[in-house]
């Protein structure tokens, strides 16, 4: 939850170092407008995206919750607010193998997939 938390941080956002230690490197998304996003793509968009400018729309976060799905895999689901729009997202984490030695500074659990879907007017 806090790898999370720390990617809708202005700071984190508007740093493709900052962020790109807490994607996996086979990241993916499908961003609330439907389009598929692939990590260095992801990268490169993030500072411009919302939540990217410290005087910019802030996320409000509410109802994280994580599920455990398998030893190193942990599925999060919540609900942002942002400049007005509401959206639920869906986020998968993976821990780095035990093995593996940490590059570039990545962080133990990183986002290997993140899905966020547009919550229409009306809808509770």
């Amino acid at each position: 939850m806090a790898g999370e938390l720390r990617l809708l941080e202005p700071a984190v956002r508007a740093s493709r170092e900052q962020a790109a230690r807490l994607l996996d490197p086979e990241f993916t998304e499908v961003g609330r407008s439907g389009r598929r996003w692939t990590r260095d793509e992801m990268l490169a968009a993030l500072p411009e995206m919302d939540g990217g400018a410290a005087d910019g729309p802030a996320y409000e976060v509410s109802g994280m919750a994580g599920v455990v799905l398998a030893p190193g895999v942990v599925h999060l689901t919540y609900e942002t607010v942002a400049d007005g729009r509401r959206t639920r997202r869906s986020s998968l984490w993976r821990a780095a193998a035990p093995d593996a030695a940490p590059r570039d500074g990545a962080a133990p659990w990183r986002l290997y997939h993140h899905q966020g879907t547009p919550v229409p007017e009306g809808v509770a």
